[in-house]
């Protein structure tokens, strides 16, 4: 498989100017906001969003201004949105480095997420790109209704895969879908191409959610540690579909298992052999095959050419990986 930087190569110098946007749009006249966004900007990932972002404008008519500022008004209220969720999880690290609020404490990463979100809006209103704030807005409100929505449903644990696939639609889904969107409204492409785009990336996004589920379970040379989602008793696709088709005593006691034991190591290997040796992990991966193939379909529809060879890499990248 292609590594990150190869697939960037055809909008690399538009990434790298980029970053310095980015980084602008984060400044502030306060010392201590500046040392923390400093530090986000530091810990950047591998831009895989901006890339989305990038792309879609590519194949849609073409990078402008307007397409960076789509990609930073992403990259903010996402930042912000993360921040805001290492709170609420408790979570002390962040890709293998200390949180904001492990760092500063909950009540300046807060403060934190609040600023992020504010210099996004701002971004959009101060240049009239209403258009771009109306997607990414419609993205944030969706990842707080999943998450919810998975907060109340992980208690039952009895639950249906319509309400996974929504759970992950919202959570995980809508912010590529938005990415794909804000590139191609950014170009200024139509409506029409505009909805074609966002799902393409909601597409990508619920396979990207399905292929980390499966991680769960010990598919391939993983990266994470197994079991986090059992012992967070988040019932992922793995697990619904043999609990679905398991009878009565088996599953109620698998269910027991998950809601009881969750941090008995031994438990959780007993879960992931049940899962594994019930098809369960064979079953996820025709469902995200399925969601992969569906984004290709949608993709094939554009002109051939570099964006699109682009885009299907980078459809690849994320739901192929295998950590």
């Amino acid at each position: 498989m292609l590594n990150i930087n190869e697939i960037k190569r055809p909008i690399a110098a538009e990434i790298d100017v980029f970053e310095e946007k980015f980084k602008a749009s984060m400044q502030s006249s306060v010392p201590l906001l500046d040392r923390i966004t400093h530090y986000i900007v530091k810990r950047k990932g591998k831009q895989i969003r901006p890339m989305f972002v990038f792309f879609s404008a590519s194949i849609c008519g073409g990078i402008n201004e307007s397409t960076h500022r789509g990609a930073a008004l992403v990259e903010l209220l996402h930042t912000a949105t993360l921040v805001h969720d290492d709170v609420v999880d408790n979570s002390y690290q962040r890709r293998g480095f200390f949180s904001i609020n492990a760092l500063w404490k909950n009540k300046i990463a807060v403060l934190v997420g609040d600023y992020l979100l504010s210099k996004g809006l701002l971004l959009s209103v101060d240049n009239g790109d209403f258009g771009l704030l109306k997607i990414v807005s419609e993205a944030v409100k969706q990842m707080s209704e999943g998450e919810l929505l998975q907060v109340e449903k992980v208690r039952r644990l009895d639950v249906s895969e319509e309400v996974y696939y929504e759970v992950i639609r919202q959570k995980t889904a809508s912010l590529i879908a938005s990415c794909c969107a804000c590139g191609a409204a950014s170009a200024g492409a139509d409506a029409e191409t505009v909805e074609k785009m966002r799902l393409f990336g909601e597409k990508i996004g619920i396979a990207f959610q399905i292929k980390d589920d499966m991680f769960d379970f010990g598919t391939d040379d993983v990266g994470k540690p197994l079991g986090i989602d059992i012992k967070e008793k988040k019932v992922t696709l793995p697990l619904i579909y043999v609990l679905n088709n398991t009878d009565g005593a088996e599953k109620k006691r698998m269910i027991a298992l998950v809601k009881n034991h969750n941090d008995d190591p031994k438990k959780i290997a007993e879960i992931i052999s049940f899962v594994k040796s019930n098809g369960g992990l064979q079953y996820a991966q025709t469902q995200m095959e399925k969601y992969q193939q569906e984004a290709f379909d949608i993709l094939n529809t554009f002109p051939a050419g570099e964006a699109r060879t682009g885009l299907e890499q980078l459809v690849r990248y994320t739901t192929e990986r295998n950590k």
